[in-house]
C-alpha cells in the first residue's frame, strides 16, 4: 500500500505542503520497500484550474492507496475517492512526521463535508 504525501520539496525531511493540488511535490512512500519517490507536481502551482484533478491523477498513477495532505478541495476529493484512494488531512510538520502521525492514527480521514480546500 503506497502512501502519497504533499511536500514543499522532494525529500522526506521537507515540510508538508498544506495544499493538495498546488503542492510542488508529491512524496510517495512504499512501506514494502521502505523507500521514497519524489513526483514533480510543479505544473499544478500555476494552473488556472484543475490542479487538484491533475494531482489526483498523479497519485492514482503511482498506485497510492492513501493520500496525506493539509487540505483537499471538493473536485480532488471526488477524483481521489472515485479511484479508491483514502484521504487524510490536517497534516503538519515534515513529510516523515506526517507519515508517523498517520501511522499513530492522529490524522482525520477526509469526508465530502470537509473537502473545502481551506487550510
Amino acid at each position: 500500500m503506497k502512501i502519497a504525501i504533499t511536500a514543499q520539496n522532494p525529500s522526506p525531511e521537507s515540510a508538508v505542503d498544506p495544499r493538495f493540488g498546488r503542492a510542488p511535490w508529491l512524496m510517495i512512500y512504499d512501506p514494502n520497500e521502505e523507500s521514497w519517490q519524489a513526483i514533480d507536481n510543479s505544473k499544478g502551482l500555476n494552473a488556472a484550474h484543475g490542479a487538484g484533478i491533475q494531482a489526483a491523477q498523479k497519485v492514482a498513477d503511482q498506485q497510492a492507496e492513501t493520500l496525506i495532505t493539509g487540505a483537499i478541495g471538493p473536485k480532488a476529493y471526488r477524483s481521489l475517492t472515485t479511484a479508491g484512494i483514502r484521504i487524510y488531512h490536517g497534516a503538519k510538520g515534515s513529510v516523515s512526521e506526517a507519515l508517523q502521525a498517520y501511522r499513530d492514527g492522529a490524522l482525520r480521514e477526509a469526508s465530502a463535508d470537509d473537502a473545502t480546500g481551506g487550510v
